[in-house]
């Protein structure tokens, strides 16, 4: 399988004062770090390999995970440094931890889907990325993709149109390729990249069948850990 690149450097704002002294990571769902769920969802996926890209408290967060012996994973970290490069600009400053191609996974997602199909569907491709949508509309969170026949028309998540049915999911693909429109050093944000491997033509889709889980709102703190009660309840 894929390694994954995390991207878990943002400020996460939206968390205030609960994330003022803990990365968002790091809050607690379920009586553990999200991370550790995060990893273990990883790990009964087959993946092996796991690269954190981190800034805002990125140390508290090598100091919970480690090497991520205890997951049974190989963990590195990318630090952004003194300057945020956003998430496009953390991926290519994370590139030689990452090899050809890698999946991406915002740090605030808990996906419950098959990631051996995503892998496949990316490889078949031939594209230099991929996206995963699911037909949202409007329930989750705001649509930001118009997705018709296995294909993305359009996304955005600033300007949005009633034909947006379908939302990011919060996984993708990239390969060296994708990553060479990000420039070195720079700030630049993923949506932008996907945007610009859209306009080229080079973006593949694979549609979620299953809902996301995140922990970006309170509101997604308190679903996420209602879902892991029934998911974990011993049997």
């Amino acid at each position: 399988m894929l390694p994954v690149a995390i991207l878990a450097g943002g400020l996460a704002t939206r968390l205030r004062p609960l994330t003022e002294t803990i990365p968002k990571s790091l809050v607690e769902i379920h009586g553990e770090p999200f991370l550790w769920h995060q990893l273990r969802l990883l790990r009964e996926n087959g993946i092996d390999r796991v690269v954190l890209c981190v800034s805002h408290l990125g140390e508290m967060v090598r100091d919970s995970v480690g090497d991520g012996s205890p997951f049974g994973l190989r963990i590195d970290y990318s630090f952004d440094g003194p300057t945020l490069l956003g998430t496009a600009g953390a991926l290519k400053l994370a590139q030689p931890l990452l090899g050809e191609s890698f999946f991406v996974l915002y740090g605030d997602s808990y996906l419950p889907i098959h990631w051996a199909a995503v892998e496949r569907a990316f490889r078949e491709s031939g594209k230099a990325g991929l996206m995963t949508v699911y037909r949202n509309e409007g329930q989750w969170d705001t649509s930001n993709v118009e997705f018709i026949d296995g294909r993305i028309l359009a996304y955005n998540k600033k300007l949005r149109t009633a034909r947006m049915r379908h939302i990011d999911y919060g996984l993708g693909v990239l390969s060296t390729a994708a990553l060479a429109r990000v420039p070195d050093g720079q700030a630049c944000d993923l949506a932008t990249l996907y945007q610009e491997l859209l306009a080229a033509g080079d973006l593949a889709a694979f549609e979620a069948p299953h809902r996301f889980y995140e922990i970006g709102s309170f509101a997604g703190i308190e679903e996420l850990g209602s879902y892991l009660s029934q998911r974990l309840k011993p049997t």
